[in-house]
């Protein structure tokens, strides 16, 4: 924590800029003994200063620097970022030369966690920065921009606080019973408060669902017997040939993704391998492939061919999806067939010749998952897993105190369970942690961030 530290904070490649970034007590005076220029020891702080670095009396790039002085900097410590030309020889030079000055190489997601250590965010906020980066569509970038500026904390904030005033009064009537003017703490005003936490709780857990519909997307399995046009919905769904497709049963071997947006939200679609019973060895492999890809989905749309209608196959097809959320599409419908698909299923008809022949197909996915619903305005939801565990956690030592109440337990007693909730609601936030957690969480950042 007390060392000066350095990376490069772009991504390493030809391009018109690469930052070096450098956080911590000594950032100002090692960059300064490699920049020939103004003294930067003098300049004013959140400023630019055209110059450049050299290493001795050679020149090694022209350069802009800024300085940022502690506190109000990401790391709260002073950092200053060297905007060099964007050549990989060139950046890793200017890196070379502060090791040399015995600038330390950042760690993983370093200068993140010092801005956590260093109390200018929270951990909800910093695991947000993770999925700034990471976002691919507007709503998640939404999403996690309302994660990093404290949305999601504040509402966490709210609900340890309700606990904490109940905790602090009913201390208050243990210690001091003799005093007549306290508000005495009792079994109906605990009960309103547990009531109204719980409430809050189940709807985040709730909410949670959209939240990483939102942050990962769907994943949306296509499966069918061999030639019934899974490879052909893909490609036009994806408008591109991501797919080989030809006439011959079999051809799709291995599952095959790709990814399209609807109203906002990532949808990936897996075209798998026709299922069949087969002798070829390759083509079974694909085939198990194409089962485990139906247990992983997020939804299972079984292809049907119109021309042939529903098989025996299709009906084991059916046995295999079970329970999870699916809908039956039967492909070709532009050709003319007397066959009579008679399935008691969710029913689709399409295919991949006219320009809105997929059109439906869309409109299913987005009535399933009821995506024209979602509003962008106020996404404040929990999307990270070690979040939503210790939120699960706390709900459930609420639960613990509302059955107590009920049972008629004194409120003196009940008080346990409210502050192991909490101390949960704590942990989202990141107030108590270990060392071990944090290394974890961090490990997972780039080098520059």
């Amino acid at each position: 924590m007390y060392d000066t530290i350095c990376a490069i904070s772009t991504p390493m490649g030809i391009g018109g800029i690469s930052i070096i970034r450098i956080s911590g007590e000594d950032a100002v005076n090692k960059v300064n003994e490699i920049f020939c220029g103004k003294n930067l020891l003098t300049v004013n702080s959140h400023t630019m200063t055209y110059g450049h670095i050299v290493d001795g009396d050679k020149i090694i790039d022209e350069v802009l620097v800024s300085v940022m002085r502690a506190p109000k900097t990401y790391t709260t410590e002073d950092i200053v970022e060297i905007n060099s030309h964007g050549g990989i020889a060139t950046t890793k030079k200017i890196l070379e030369l502060l090791l040399e000055k015995k600038v330390r190489l950042a760690e993983p997601g370093e200068f993140t966690k010092r801005a956590f250590l260093n109390g200018r965010i929270d951990l909800t906020q910093a695991e947000a920065v993770v999925d700034v980066i990471n976002a691919d569509s507007e709503k998640a970038r939404e999403l996690s921009i309302n994660q990093l500026s404290g949305k999601l904390s504040e509402k966490i904030k709210v609900l340890k606080s309700q606990l904490l005033e109940v905790e602090a009064n009913i201390e208050v009537n243990i210690d001091y019973p003799e005093y007549e003017d306290i508000d005495e703490m009792n079994t109906e005003k605990v009960h309103n408060v547990i009531d109204d936490v719980s409430t809050k709780l189940d709807d985040i857990i709730k909410e949670s669902s959209t939240g990483k519909m939102i942050k990962d997307g769907i994943n949306v399995a296509i499966i069918g017997r061999p030639n019934v046009g899974k490879s052909s919905i893909l490609n036009a769904l994806l408008e591109e040939e991501k797919a080989i497709v030809t006439n011959i049963a079999g051809t799709t071997r291995d599952v095959v993704e790709g990814r399209m947006f609807l109203n906002g939200i990532c949808i990936n679609f897996i075209d798998t391998a026709g299922i069949r019973e087969t002798d070829d060895v390759v083509e079974k492999i694909g085939v198990n492939k194409s089962l485990e890809k139906i247990e992983l989905a997020d939804l299972v749309i079984l292809v049907l061919d119109n021309i042939d209608g529903f098989k025996e196959e299709d009906k084991e097809l059916l046995d295999k999806i079970g329970s999870k959320k699916h809908f039956v599409f039967v492909n070709k419908n532009d050709v003319n067939s007397h066959k009579n698909i008679n399935v008691d299923e969710d029913i689709i008809y399409g295919n991949t010749v006219q320009p809105n022949g997929l059109d439906k197909l869309k409109e299913k996915i987005c009535s399933l998952f009821l995506l024209k619903e979602i509003e962008s305005k106020d996404y404040i939801y929990v999307t990270n897993s070690r979040q939503l565990a210790e939120i699960s956690l706390a709900k459930e030592s609420i639960d613990n105190a509302k059955r107590a109440l009920v049972s008629g337990m004194p409120v003196d007693l009940i008080e346990i369970d409210i502050k192991n909730a909490r101390t949960h609601l704590g942990e989202v936030l990141g107030e108590n942690y270990s060392d071990e957690l944090i290394d974890e969480l961090f490990s997972r950042f780039c080098l520059g961030k």
